[in-house]
């Protein structure tokens, strides 16, 4: 052999994972089943010591990992050390895939260098069990990590009978199927509440999906009871409130769910008119709040990793520890009635409305490159160089000169 003559069983892999050339690892979009969405890439196997020490690998696996953690208590500094700790939910998305195993009666493969491709599928909500169909929902990560959802790929690579090492590479996780320019979104959403059979509070919404700094349009329509015309006339609508609140309900599928609901924006309109037999009617509007992504140098904040930058603390999402839901309220303040209430669900998009239009074309593109792709069609053929090949110590970019490991030149 051309390497040094050492025990690889005992010498640590190098193990990283890269992605296609100038292109991120995630092909499709998560939540668009048309556009097959998957994770290319390869695991690459090199010598960790020494640079050209050969290692010896059994087996070599890959899955995508999802983890979640809740921890309500943790937003009060009080509540963090003494109410209830932290809870964890780690979840294997779609299968684990098997990239390399050795020959039977061998107990490991002596290499000095492995490039294993690797496609993995995210489920994308049709067809095959039901594990494969759960679409799995976008990195997030709350203020005070109140919640959080975190993907990473994790290579496991056997070495030899006893050594097992496992190597996790966080990756982000985005969701496409809210954005405010699909069609189901775009269709007027009507609601009606009555206060003591007298007056009736109608809202209409254009539309039901809006992102960060898009604004928020609601017709309000308050009418009297024709049959209690004498008690209406009397009623005066002394102001009108809109706000949009977030629902967070922690471990909604477990034994104890709790919710927290926390205002995002509010608007008060005074009105103070008598009700008339015509009734009320106005428009109300309000801009949903974005969050900056720029320092105050106007530089790009760096992402942490698995976590992408968002314009929105938190948006529409339900997993298997917490949900998130956004209602838009409607409250009529009156006087000689009851104060009435509307709350209509709404979905929050992590892209304004202008984004969703420009990534909607880059949809309808990866959807055609999707059509002529096969989910059982094998990944590119691997890379394997063993210790015993003749020229092994080139592929590590060296060569022999009298007897002495030297940089290849070529």
């Amino acid at each position: 052999t051309c390497c040094d003559p050492v025990d690889a069983t005992r010498m640590a892999a190098l193990v990283r994972v890269s992605g296609p050339p100038n292109r991120s690892f995630l092909v499709g979009y998560p939540g668009i089943s048309a556009t097959m969405p998957r994770i290319e890439g390869q695991v690459e196997i090199r010598p960790s010591q020494g640079y050209s020490a050969p290692v010896a690998i059994s087996l070599v696996r890959i899955c995508l990992q999802r983890r979640e953690t809740i921890h309500p208590a943790a937003e009060n500094v009080a509540k963090r050390h003494l109410g209830t700790p932290r809870r964890e939910t780690v979840d294997l998305v779609g299968k684990e895939l098997l990239l390399y195993r050795c020959n039977t009666g061998k107990e490991a493969e002596i290499v000095v260098a492995m490039d294993l491709p690797f496609v993995l599928y995210i489920p994308f909500g049709r067809g095959g069990e039901e594990a494969n169909r759960k679409i799995p929902p976008a990195s997030l990560s709350l203020s005070s990590r109140t919640a959080e959802t975190y993907y990473e790929l994790v290579v496991t690579v056997q070495q030899g009978h006893t050594q097992s090492n496992r190597y996790a590479f966080p990756i982000t996780m985005q969701r496409y199927d809210t954005l405010s320019t699909f069609g189901m979104y775009n269709k007027p959403e009507y609601k009606t509440a009555v206060s003591d059979n007298v007056v009736t509070l109608g809202m209409s919404l254009p539309r039901w999906s809006y992102g960060p700094s898009d604004p928020l349009t609601v017709y309000i329509r308050l009418a009297p009871n024709p049959d209690w015309m004498s008690k209406a006339k009397k009623v005066t609508v002394d102001k009108l409130t809109i706000t949009i609140e977030e629902e967070i309900t922690y471990n909604p599928e477990g034994d104890e769910p709790t919710k927290k609901i926390n205002k995002i924006v509010k608007h008060n309109q005074p009105v103070k008119a008598k009700l008339t037999e015509a009734g009320y009617t106005t428009n109300l509007g309000l801009v949903f709040p974005s969050k900056s992504v720029r320092d105050s140098e106007g530089i790009m904040r760096r992402e942490k990793p698995g976590f992408p930058l968002y314009e929105v603390s938190s948006f529409t999402t339900s997993s298997t520890l917490y949900k998130i839901e956004f209602f838009l309220c409607i409250k009529a303040h009156l006087s000689s009635a009851r104060d009435i209430t509307v709350r209509q669900p709404i979905v929050i998009c992590p892209m304004d409305h202008q984004e969703c239009k420009e990534v909607l074309d880059a949809i309808e593109q990866s959807a055609k490159d999707a059509a002529h792709v096969d989910p059982n069609r094998p990944p590119p053929r691997p890379t394997i160089i063993k210790a015993s090949d003749k020229n092994a110590l080139e592929a590590l970019g060296l060569c022999m000169v009298g007897g002495q490991k030297k940089p290849l030149i070529e």
